[in-house]
């Protein structure tokens, strides 16, 4: 088994008999996700990207299921733009397990460059809400189910 968002690899194919290693660490921590639970601590994840995308990436992270920080909040905590988090966090390449769509805009969600856009993003926020309730305020909507 081998796990990959999109055309990117985020670890090689386990061999027969081989540990599986990060594959079954998030294949685990995706069954506590998506089961409602308190996820356990992911892997470590080290995605290509630059010295600024891995720092708002790590910043990401940092945000809990159920809550929320807006583009603005974090470019001040890293001393940059909105703009520049948002191209950040749009070059996420794994983006359920670094958390973008935790990200929003000041007035509404802002983007999501995971499969389904806008909808999956809103999905997830609601499902956390649902879950964990620790602050995300956003109401159901109708969305398409997450994809396969």
């Amino acid at each position: 088994m081998a796990l990959a968002w999109g055309d990117l690899p985020l670890s090689p194919p386990a061999t027969e008999g081989s540990e599986p290693g990060v594959v079954a660490q998030v294949a685990r921590w995706l069954g506590f996700y998506f089961s409602g639970r308190e996820p356990p601590p992911l892997p470590p994840l080290d995605p290509p990207g630059t010295p600024f995308q891995c720092r708002v990436w790590e910043t990401l992270r940092g945000i809990p299921p159920g809550e929320t920080r807006t583009y603005g909040e974090l470019a001040r905590r890293l001393g940059s733009s909105p703009r520049a988090v948002g191209a950040a966090a749009g070059a996420n390449p794994i983006p359920l397990l670094i958390p973008c769509h935790r990200l929003v805009a000041k007035g509404g969600l802002g983007g999501f460059s995971g499969h389904g856009g806008i909808a999956t993003k809103r999905r997830l926020l609601d499902f956390e809400a649902g879950r964990w309730g620790a602050g995300a305020t956003l109401s159901p909507v109708d969305a398409p189910p997450f994809p396969p």
